[in-house]
């Protein structure tokens, strides 16, 4: 039998977070793992008078590919991807990975040439999402494999999914425009401000000008879950320490204690305890991939746990993250890159963010009653 809730998360994506309208074109991707899911959005988007176009790939491929593709294969650009980019009105992605690890053991620099390659699909989806001609949502299936990264069980994280995007709850809708009228009034105090800090019991230290920058409010319309406020920095105003509170996930390869110095906005050394090699690789990438495209504020306290699930970890109530690589046209950050990477800080077992001069969060609680808690 399949998980009603299943149902209820399909019409929250397709008539919440993307307002699916009649003879739109969306696209509906995820893994052979998702198909319960795929199903209910494929209803869903019907429903709404639009047009379903269902991608579910196999998740060997990208291995298969990245093991056995030359490298005129590697740096090549399908033109029906590019024309799938310019053509669909709304994108509802879906991560199903059964093996979260499959990827750990190819070689990053072919990953990094694949992704420099898929650059101009990269950036003509932000620009169209930034000028309003796409709306998009990426959620998460719960696997198997993505249960054992978080160290549940299979029903345990299934409830934990559904927890952290409010489906649990009898109107998920209401709850996130709840939340939505809490983040925006953070955004609101945010915008026009101009220094932004960062300490951390950890060790981090950093800084950077929020100069023409503005502050997005991720009310579930993009990521879902979501619980989120970000922006970008000048980019060569970035200067400090920044020492990650968990893993670093990409590609399915970890990356322990890492630890990135900046100075005039630009990564000058990176380390880890684990996976170094692979950090400074990506690092490497292209020459906005050691710069930083996106400074950000979780705000979704239903999750409070580690999962080693950036679409969960970034949100974690009483965190900040920071992404290396490729900024948000709409927040006025101009970093390109085929890198986009999500690091994670937690400031709950201590520290503070500053915004010119004034403390808005400590220990991982906002100080002001008007803000998300």
């Amino acid at each position: 039998m399949r998980d009603p809730r299943f149902n209820k998360l399909a019409s929250v994506l397709v008539n919440y977070s993307c307002a699916v309208k009649k003879g739109q074109l969306v696209r509906i991707s995820g893994g052979p793992a998702s198909e319960p899911l795929v199903v209910e959005l494929f209803h869903e988007v019907l429903k709404a008078g639009a047009h379903p176009s269902v991608r579910m790939v196999p998740d060997e491929l990208d291995e298969i590919f990245l093991e056995n593709a030359n490298d005129e294969q590697l740096r090549y650009l399908n033109p029906v991807n590019l024309y799938e980019y310019e053509k669909i009105d709304v994108s509802i992605g879906i991560w199903a990975e059964q093996n979260t690890k499959a990827l750990t053991h190819c070689d990053p620099t072919r990953i990094g040439i694949t992704q420099a390659a898929r650059k101009p699909l990269m950036d003509l989806f932000m620009q169209r999402a930034a000028d309003k001609h796409l709306n998009w949502v990426g959620t998460q299936y719960p696997t198997m494999a993505a249960a054992q990264d978080a160290e549940m069980s299979l029903a345990q994280y299934e409830n934990f999914v559904f927890n952290a995007g409010f489906i649990n709850e009898d109107d998920p809708v209401a709850a996130w425009k709840r939340m939505s009228q809490q983040q925006q009034r953070l955004c609101d105090f945010l915008n026009g401000k101009h220094e932004y800090r960062v300490v951390a019991a950890n060790g981090t230290d950093v800084r950077m000008n929020l100069d023409g920058m503005r502050w997005i409010n991720c009310d579930g319309h993009e990521n879902f879950p979501d619980g989120e406020v970000f922006t970008g920095p000048v980019l060569d105003s970035v200067e400090g320490t920044i020492n990650f509170s968990f893993p670093a996930v990409h590609h399915g390869r970890e990356v322990l204690d890492a630890r990135l110095q900046f100075r005039n906005g630009k990564v000058v050394d990176a380390t880890a305890t684990k996976g170094q090699d692979f950090l400074q690789s990506m690092l490497a990438m292209d020459d906005g991939s050691s710069r930083m495209g996106e400074c950000a504020i979780g705000t979704n306290y239903h999750i409070k746990q580690y999962t080693r699930n950036t679409l969960f970890d970034e949100k974690i109530g009483g965190t900040v993250h920071f992404a290396l690589g490729a900024g948000y046209p709409e927040s006025g950050n101009a970093n390109q890159s085929g890198l986009h990477w999500d690091m994670v800080v937690d400031l709950r077992s201590g520290g503070y963010v500053e915004i010119d001069g004034i403390r808005i969060i400590e220990d991982g609680k906002f100080l002001r009653d008007e803000f998300p808690r």
